[in-house]
């Protein structure tokens, strides 16, 4: 099967469709507070193109803009509310999108964790991706079994009544 040069996406309303022209440049997992709270979840798993290889379908004027740091801006659906994109100063250059508002496959999976001693206490990753922290959010951390909370024991089954 052939490659797609190209991806959809789109909000959960539909307003706002949007593609972007593969390859993706990094896809990762972000566990940082803001990205928690923009959500609404244990953390988000973002994909990144540059700038230039975004471009929108319909609904660009329905994009809400919303200053969360003093080098971030997020964009959201002013519509249904649904969170779409990050713009940077970090990484001017480059757009970062939410991979769960695409339709079409991106041709990568995530490669790593950032902001990963950020992340939620009720998260328990296991799958053995590099997991990056710190001041930063992308320096190294330890990848031993013990940075993980291990999971609680599985409920045990009620027991049958006596008959």
């Amino acid at each position: 099967m052939e490659e797609s040069t190209s991806a959809r996406g789109a909000c959960l309303c539909g307003e706002v469709c949007f593609e972007v022209t593969l390859p993706v440049s990094i896809c990762v997992h972000c566990h940082c507070t803001m990205c928690q709270r923009g959500i609404g979840a244990g953390f988000v798993t973002w994909f990144a193109v540059p700038n230039e290889r975004l471009s929108f379908v319909s609904g660009k004027q329905n994009l809400v803009r919303y200053t969360s740091s003093d080098h971030g801006t997020r964009s959201f659906c002013g519509t249904c509310g649904s969170s779409m994109f990050c713009e940077s100063k970090l990484h001017p250059d480059e757009v970062d999108i939410v991979l769960a508002n695409m339709t079409d496959p991106i041709g990568a999976d995530p490669q790593l964790h950032i902001y990963f001693d950020d992340r939620a206490e009720w998260i328990d990753v296991r799958d053995g991706l590099p997991r990056l922290g710190g001041e930063t959010g992308v320096e190294p951390l330890d990848q031993s079994p013990s940075t993980d909370t291990p999971s609680p024991p599985a409920p045990s089954a009620p027991s049958a009544p006596d008959a």
